[in-house]
């Protein structure tokens, strides 16, 4: 028999995960632009309003991300991922020959074109992911949803510590890193990853969760690694390699799962295999468990018999688009997500503004604490819906006030202020985009859910718009100085103030709005709680 994995076997689903992880672990080059934007300010001669419409042009490449969620239930996941991968090699390789000096500086509108490429590439990768992922494992999307998207928080301070580690953080170094890195990932995760049929029994469902509660442990302890490296200051050459050789080995650790199924499947190869049931994934509803235990069998009828459907099935993009719920997601996850993305990607003039001479530190940071703030909402989310049916929406609703807090301090410019506001905005940033993800799927369902996901992620460059390329680029260069060399510079804590002044204004609209969605999707959440415990009861007798 050997170690072939059939295409249903649980390790192959695991080996499939695994891969999932290195390509989320490299897929948030997105947010890395604060680490070579002043070395494009400084050649290209730009003003801060032409720098911020560059990292615009970035978030816009987002919203090409419809052709990939179109895509999603169209083509099989490898060529998804091939596609994203070609895209970004071309994208950040560009940039590289430019910020490199190996080519003289493209015109303005040319750079724009190869930063919306490299920014699509990523929405290529996430929707494979993000699409696969919660298919293979829809009992647990919040710990799915959690992971990866933690994973994506990291992978800026993963970029960001191996280039500070080994090329003393050259800016062209780190945008060959940013094209070569993800197409070699891509391309293993190619080979593993794959739709395959949910866990069937309440044995494999914890099963499940015990593993992810490994894989969450591992990620913890990077995130722990990665910050422990960033406040111990200066480093030497021999200790910055080690450190990179020790996070590779960490990044590679959740392989142990897959192999340990193996082992398990190969001594146990006299075992009787499963019969999964159902073949067609995509087409499944995600809630199907709650419509199949329904003891009224009056209201299946009824609810098959309908044209629209209602909140917790299967909507098409258009029938999700007619709903009132779906437009406060919308507005609130605005809110939220582009007043953090006009953080990121201001970041290294935040830290220049404020006299501090190396900002990678606050990327790093920000990049850490989004981390931690997606990879625990996924599972304390999942956690209160089970326990407590407490709607999903009410932990952005506690984001997005926090995130106001945040930016009140960054307004203020006390002493370390900065420090503080890089990890609460990341923190919120976290949890605004892991708890999105599942939300979307419970409301509108999975039929549908890559394309329904990319229009949502349609506010990453329409937040990156509004947020960084009109209101920080306006306000910045209204208090800047002009230098003799072109473009210009601000230095005090004023270069900012009003920004983080409105965009607290936002954040605390996004609250209203998220309170108001948790109060709509009360009833949606109590009955994923009943099912849930009905089905618990029902295997305990």
């Amino acid at each position: 028999m050997g170690f072939h994995i059939p295409s249903t076997s649980p390790a192959r689903k695991w080996l499939g995960f695994v891969a999932a992880v290195w390509v989320q672990a490299i897929s948030g080059n997105n947010y890395t632009f604060s680490n070579y934007s002043d070395a494009l300010k400084s050649l290209m001669s730009l003003t801060q309003l032409q720098l911020n419409n560059l990292s615009v042009a970035k978030d816009v490449g987002k919203a090409f991300g419809i052709f990939a969620g179109l895509s999603s239930d169209r083509l099989p996941t490898p060529a998804i991922l091939l596609i994203g991968s070609i895209e970004g090699f071309i994208g950040y390789g560009v940039q590289w020959l430019v910020v490199s000096g190996r080519i003289q500086p493209l015109p303005y509108w040319v750079m724009c074109i190869f930063l919306c490429m490299g920014g699509n590439s990523t929405t290529w990768m996430n929707t494979a992911i993000l699409v696969t992922c919660i298919r293979n494992f829809r009992k647990n999307r919040g710990p799915v949803s959690g992971i990866l998207k933690g994973y994506v928080g990291l992978s800026t301070a993963i970029f960001t510590d191996i280039c500070s580690a080994l090329f003393a953080s050259d800016p062209s170094t780190f945008l060959l890193l940013l094209a070569v890195v993800p197409f070699i990932v891509c391309f293993t995760a190619i080979v593993f990853l794959r739709e395959i049929p949910p866990s069937s029994t309440s044995a494999e469902e914890e099963e499940e969760v015990k593993y992810f509660g490994i894989i969450n442990v591992v990620a913890v302890f990077i995130a722990v690694y990665l910050l422990a490296f960033d406040i111990s200051g200066p480093h030497g050459t021999v200790f910055s390699q080690l450190f990179a050789a020790i996070l590779l080995i960490l990044l590679a650790s959740p392989l142990f799962i897959p192999l340990y199924l193996m082992a398990k499947k190969f001594i146990r190869s006299d075992s009787v295999n499963l019969d999964f049931e159902g073949n067609n994934i995509a087409s499944e509803p995600l809630l199907a468990e709650q419509i199949v235990e329904k003891k009224d069998v009056g209201v299946v009828v009824k609810k098959e018999m309908a044209t629209v459907p209602v909140i917790g099935e299967d909507h098409t993009i258009f029938e999700a688009m007619k709903t009132v719920d779906f437009w406060i997601l919308f507005a609130s996850f605005l809110c939220g997500v582009g007043t953090g993305l006009a953080v990121m990607n201001n970041l290294g003039q935040m830290g220049l503004a404020m006299g501090y001479v190396d900002v990678s530190i606050f990327v790093s940071l920000t990049s850490i604490w989004g981390f931690f703030g997606r990879i625990l909402s996924g599972s304390v989310s999942e956690y209160f819906i089970k326990k407590a049916a407490i709607p999903r929406p009410v932990w952005n609703a506690a984001s997005q006030i926090l995130m106001a807090v945040g930016y009140i301090l960054m307004a203020m410019a006390m002493p370390g202020s900065l420090y503080i506001g890089s990890i609460v905005v990341g923190i919120c940033y976290g949890v605004r985009l892991a708890v999105t993800v599942p939300t979307a799927s419970e409301l509108f369902g999975l039929k549908y859910y890559g394309l329904i996901y990319n229009v949502l992620i349609l506010n990453l460059p329409l937040g990156s718009f509004l947020f960084s390329g009109l209101l920080a680029g306006l306000l910045y260069d209204a208090q800047a100085t002009k230098i003799a060399s072109g473009g210009n510079t601000c230095i005090g804590a004023h270069c900012y103030r009003l920004v983080f002044i409105v965009m607290a204004v936002a954040c605390i609209v996004g609250f209203g709005l998220d309170v108001l969605l948790s109060i709509r999707t009360r009833s949606l959440y109590s009955k994923i709680y009943a099912s849930r415990k009905s089905k618990k009861t029902a295997v305990l007798s």
